[in-house]
């Protein structure tokens, strides 16, 4: 792409970068463009709407060094470090997972499944919390509920803590650095994870989007994958309340072995929920009769 100069007015710029961007962002390329315009320029989507002729001006240099960054394939949530999730934004750091749109169906699969139960004041636990974006999605959904988000990484737990403060959550939610259920006490009605789930042989093929730009801690599941479903199984036999779920992201193929580790440690599984692209997403799990 040539550069843009601060002549260049916005709608050309938009329709240059997104032509431009069609090879690494595909059907995503329009919106890329038109974020990072907004980005640069100030500008909100409605402004460049109403003044599609408005020069770039000053905000051609720094346009051209966003632009550099996502042809070279850096995702644009990173260039922006922010993620829209559950109709909310997140800000994103180097040591947080992006989150993405497939982990909504836990979210969806925890409101359908606690329908009955959404005025009541659970107690929600968020393992491997990131961003804090399940954790704040389910206090938006459980409105008396209260949660706790766990992390290895201090540097994540940092961020997650402000995601959910500047969102309003932090009243009802805490968040710790720590290894699985160590130093929680009590029981927990609902239980989420996304945990790492990439065969640890597997990481260095993914995509470079996933590969060079999350934290090699939130995808390195080891050598099958499952390293964390195994602790997470456990985990939740002797965390889950009565009457309390488990609800477990997994990887393409995994849902079957996940509910298997999770019935060996005592717990009962019914049918995954599956992601709009009909993947089987979620493993829910339950206390055993």
């Amino acid at each position: 792409m040539n550069a843009l100069t601060p002549e260049t007015r916005v709608d050309a710029a938009r329709r240059a970068l997104a032509g431009a961007l069609a090879a690494c962002a595909g059907e995503e390329a329009g919106l890329d463009a038109r974020l990072l315009i907004e980005a640069a320029t100030g500008m909100s989507h409605a402004a460049l709407i109403a003044s599609p002729d408005a020069p770039l001006g000053a905000a051609a240099e720094a346009l051209n060094a966003m632009a550099a960054r996502r042809l070279a394939g850096e995702p644009g949530s990173r260039i922006l470090e922010r993620r829209d999730f559950w109709s909310m934004t997140f800000r994103v750091t180097p040591d947080t997972l992006d989150p993405r749109p497939d982990t909504e169906t836990l979210i969806e699969a925890a409101v359908e499944l606690f329908a009955a139960r959404r005025a009541q004041a659970l107690r929600i636990v968020d393992f491997g919390t990131g961003t804090g974006a399940i954790l704040a999605a389910l206090l938006k959904e459980f409105p008396r509920a209260s949660g706790v988000g766990v992390d290895l990484s201090a540097a994540a737990a940092e961020a997650a803590r402000g995601n959910l403060s500047r969102l309003g959550f932090g009243g009802r939610a805490r968040v710790v650095v720590g290894h699985w259920d160590a130093g929680l006490d009590g029981a927990f009605d609902l239980i989420a994870s996304n945990p790492p789930y990439i065969r640890a042989g597997d990481v260095a093929g993914l995509a470079p989007e996933v590969r060079d730009h999350d934290p090699r801690l939130a995808l390195d599941g080891g050598a099958d994958g499952l390293d964390a479903y195994r602790a997470l199984a456990r985990v939740a036999a002797r965390r889950l309340a009565a009457g309390g779920l488990a609800l477990f992201e997994v990887g393409v193929g995994q849902a079957q072995e996940v509910a298997a580790l999770c019935e060996a440690s005592g717990l009962a599984t019914g049918a995954p929920r599956a992601d709009l692209a009909g993947v089987a997403r979620v493993v829910v799990a339950r206390r055993a009769r």
